[in-house]
């Protein structure tokens, strides 16, 4: 009989419940790594509403920072015993998507067409990270070791709202001098603008609401911070650039307003990295996009994964040059993992992360 682990697991529709479940089993290339600290995520919120399906019976989790257990014959390179952390998309290394230098879109194309979220694996099309262990495809491919003397919890970011936010500055190629504007302070939008801050932005605009958010966004490299609730956004950042825009606009939330507010204030070239999660279709406004002739550009980002973008985001936090451990400001225990959830998302008590530890 296969022995039992415990998990967070997709019930249906509002329900995520903790129960048993086997410890999976692992091919060749594969690892089995054994849990030691994970995280919810807001994409894991939108499951547990029903706003973005996966089957029912699906551990849920895309956040992993573990221990090797067991490896498969052919992953070399690799050692059971090891701290590794794994992305939250696990490109193969091989696929199409791969060899033309889109590794997070490893898996979209399919004979019946194009499937959103690509090589994002982990709580999505199999078995996810909210459990005590973990099956990792290709590991050569995607598991990066962790630094001696650096805590779970320091890179426990990596794997998906560090790579996400900074790959909304990439996207956005922001460059030394710009000024960026980012709509919404929750964990992705604050990453992106400690993100911002890194590739050379001076002048960087923070949009939220609640006030521990907007102090967070300073301490994550905001020069100015704009209460939505206070004053339109778009007049805000209008009369701030004394009329001329935004270089870069990025969008972390995943709503039309949000969206549009990021259309509205882009100077006539700029550039609008998406990095929401959209769940109803988005409406561009005639307006906003001047007619389609303004030069304006939108991109979409899909936060980047496998082993060397772990081992980067990893430098990046032992540089000092972004310190992300305020993030995280709860901790439970995964047998509390239902809590958690109810935590998490109805965003109570101040929550940017929990830390969720077997």
């Amino acid at each position: 009989m296969a022995q039992k682990m415990k998990a967070a697991i997709f019930v249906d529709k509002g329900r995520i419940v903790l129960d048993e479940k086997p410890i999976p089993d692992i091919g060749p290339l594969d690892a089995l790594i054994r849990i030691t600290t994970t995280t919810i995520c807001g994409t894991d919120v939108h499951i547990l509403k029903g706003e973005y399906p996966v089957e029912k019976g699906l551990t849920i989790g895309h956040e992993p920072v573990g221990i090797i257990e067991k490896l498969g014959s052919g992953a070399t390179g690799l050692k059971e015993g090891q701290r590794v952390i794994a992305g939250a998309i696990t490109p193969s290394g091989w696929s199409h998507a791969c060899l033309c230098g889109c590794g997070a879109q490893d898996g979209a194309g399919t004979k019946h067409g194009w499937k959103a979220m690509g090589g994002w694996r982990f709580g999505n099309t199999i078995d996810g990270a909210q459990a005590e262990y973990l099956r990792v495809p290709d590991a050569m491919a995607n598991l990066a070791p962790i630094d001696d003397g650096v805590s779970d919890e320091q890179v426990l970011m990596c794997p998906d709202i560090m790579s996400t936010g900074l790959s909304g500055a990439e996207t956005g190629q922001i460059k030394i001098g710009d000024c960026v504007a980012v709509f919404a302070q929750g964990p992705i939008g604050l990453c992106a603008t400690a993100g911002a801050k890194l590739i050379g932005a001076t002048k960087i605009i923070a949009v939220d609401t609640v006030p521990t958010r907007l102090e967070m966004a300073r301490r994550m490299g905001a020069d100015i911070v704009v209460d939505y609730k206070q004053e339109n956004p778009v007049d805000a950042i209008m009369r701030i650039t004394d009329g001329r825009g935004v270089d870069v606009a990025i969008e972390a939330l995943g709503t039309q307003s949000t969206f549009e507010s990021a259309l509205r204030v882009l100077r006539p070239g700029g550039i609008l990295s998406s990095l929401g999660v959209y769940s109803t279709d988005l409406t561009i406004p005639l307006d906003a996009f001047s007619a389609g002739l303004g030069d304006k550009s939108i991109r979409s980002t899909l936060c980047p994964g496998g082993k060397e973008r772990m081992r980067r985001m990893q430098e990046v936090i032992s540089s000092g040059r972004v310190d992300l451990s305020g993030l995280v400001t709860h901790r439970f225990k995964l047998d509390d993992i239902e809590a958690a959830y109810d935590l998490f998302a109805n965003q109570r008590d101040g929550v940017l992360k929990v830390a969720i530890t077997p």
